[in-house]
């Protein structure tokens, strides 16, 4: 194995309070503490899917990175899309089954937009910006399937109104792309531009 480069045992930030990140961070073995950042994550009128999530990841990274800038820092945002249509958590159950409804029977996209700002380092913060991108195909489901699923209280906040991981795993028949992407980060994506700005994760 060659030898690694650069700060050794880093643990990163993630600017998110979400559990599903934290749980894939967790079994990959990358030390992590949260800290939430609190940003509008309104849409833009007219923003495309990758814009958006550009732009809500670096605001999370931003924020957190402003009041610690010797620090890793890791935002992040996901949205589902169909038909160019930005699906986020849904508002309650009745958007939570227009949104399986609009899925039913069809192949959508999943996007996560991730900003790592590495430390510092004359002043001048690393700063690397992707988005990732999984398509995911469902199985048509039935009014009674949705009713169901809405009921579990699964959706309720989730992008798109489902979780991959849980019950709706049910309801996937196929994907292409990152599967962890789909559940909210892209964990070989984060790992990949950490080592690429010398961020060496525990």
């Amino acid at each position: 194995m060659s030898e690694s480069r650069g700060v050794p045992g880093t643990v990163l930030i993630v600017a998110s309070a979400s559990p599903r990140r934290a749980e894939l961070l967790a079994a990959a073995g990358i030390a992590f503490e949260v800290r939430p950042a609190h940003v509008d994550e309104r849409v833009i009128p007219g923003e495309d899917a990758e814009h958006y999530v550009r732009r809500i990841a670096e605001a999370k990274a931003r924020t957190i990175a402003d009041a610690a800038p010797d620090r890793a820092v890791l935002g992040a945002d996901t949205v589902v899309v169909v038909d160019g249509r930005i699906l986020g958590k849904p508002e309650d159950g009745a958007d939570a089954r227009r949104m399986l409804g609009l899925l039913s029977g069809r192949t959508h996209q999943v996007l996560t937009g991730v900003c790592l700002v590495g430390p510092a380092q004359g002043g001048n913060p690393a700063r690397d910006t992707r988005v990732a991108i999984t398509d995911v195909q469902f199985a048509a489901l039935t009014t009674a399937e949705i009713d169901w699923y809405v009921a579990s209280g699964e959706p309720a906040d989730k992008a798109g109104a489902y979780a991959i991981q849980g019950r709706a795993s049910r309801f996937v028949t196929r994907i292409d792309g990152s599967y962890s992407n789909v559940v909210g980060l892209p964990v070989s994506l984060v790992y990949g531009m950490c080592t690429r700005v010398g961020i060496l994760l525990s």
